[in-house]
C-alpha cells in the first residue's frame, strides 16, 4: 500500500514542488494539502493519512501547535516538520509537541523521501546538523532527578539501557548493531521492547526520556 501523504505549507510553489516529487514515487501519493493548521486539521477530520509534512510558520495556525494537536488524537499520522528556519527553538518545540522528525526544506529530494519511508516505519528523522545542538543546547535544561522516570528505566534489561543510551545519541539501528556486535534486527528488537515497556511513541521521545532521567547528559555522554 501507498504512504498516503499530506502536505501543509502556506506557500503553493512549495507544495507543487514536493507533490510532483512524491507523484514519481511507487510507494507514495499526496492524498491531501493545507495552507495553514486550521485547515489541515480540517482536512485530517475527513482524510486517511499517513504521514504529514508541516511547515513551522504559517498564518492562523503555526506547524508546532498543529502537531501538537494533531498527535493528541488517538492514532495520530506522523508529522515530519519541514521548514526554512535552522533553529534550535523550532526543532525542540516541534519534536516536543510529537512530531517524528524535524528537517529543513532545501534537504536533497533521496533525503526527503527516505525521511517519509523512515518516519512511516515508526523511526524518528532529525537533521544531524539540528540533532547536535539541540541536545548540547537543551539536555542541560532538562531534569536529571526525577525519581518517576528512573523507576520507569528499571523496567529495561542491561542491555536495552545500552541500546537506550545510544538511540539517546543519535545513532542509527545500524551503527547501534556495529558498535555492540549485534544484528540491526536483534537491534531493532531491542528498540521495540523499549518503546513498548516504557510506553514511549517512537525514538524521539526516547532521546528526550533519556535526558530527562539523566541516562545520557549533554555532549552526548551516557552515564552508565
Amino acid at each position: 500500500m501507498s504512504i498516503r501523504v499530506m502536505l501543509v505549507d502556506d506557500q503553493v510553489l512549495l507544495r507543487t514542488g514536493f507533490r510532483m516529487v512524491l507523484a514519481a514515487q511507487p510507494d507514495m501519493e499526496v492524498v491531501a494539502e493545507a495552507g495553514d493548521g486550521v485547515e489541515a486539521l480540517q482536512e485530517l477530520r475527513s482524510t486517511a493519512v499517513d504521514v504529514v509534512l508541516m511547515d513551522v510558520r504559517m498564518p492562523k495556525l503555526d506547524g508546532v501547535e498543529t502537531t501538537r494537536r494533531i498527535c493528541a488524537d488517538a492514532n495520530p499520522p506522523k508529522v515530519l516538520i519541514l521548514t526554512t528556519f535552522d533553529l534550535d527553538e523550532y526543532a525542540f518545540s516541534g519534536l516536543k509537541a510529537g512530531a517524528s522528525g524535524f528537517m529543513l526544506k532545501d534537504v536533497p529530494p533521496a533525503e526527503l523521501l527516505a525521511a517519509i519511508r523512515a518516519v512511516h516505519s515508526g523511526d524518528a528523522v532529525v537533521a544531524p546538523s539540528t540533532t547536535r545542538r539541540l541536545l548540547d543546547r537543551f539536555a542541560p535544561m532538562l531534569p536529571g532527578t526525577s525519581q518517576p522516570h528512573h523507576k520507569e528505566l528499571e523496567r529495561l534489561t542491561e542491555r536495552e539501557r545500552e541500546v537506550m543510551v545510544l538511540v539517546a545519541q543519535g545513532l542509527s539501528n545500524g551503527e547501534i548493531a556495529a558498535r555492540l556486535v549485534l544484528s540491526e534486527a536483534t537491534v531493532k528488537t531491542h528498540v521495540g521492547r523499549i518503546l513498548t515497556k516504557l510506553g514511549l511513541r517512537d525514538r524521539v521521545q526516547v532521546v528526550v526520556l533519556a535526558y530527562e532521567t539523566g541516562l545520557v547528559r549533554a555532549g552526548g555522554g551516557g552515564t552508565g
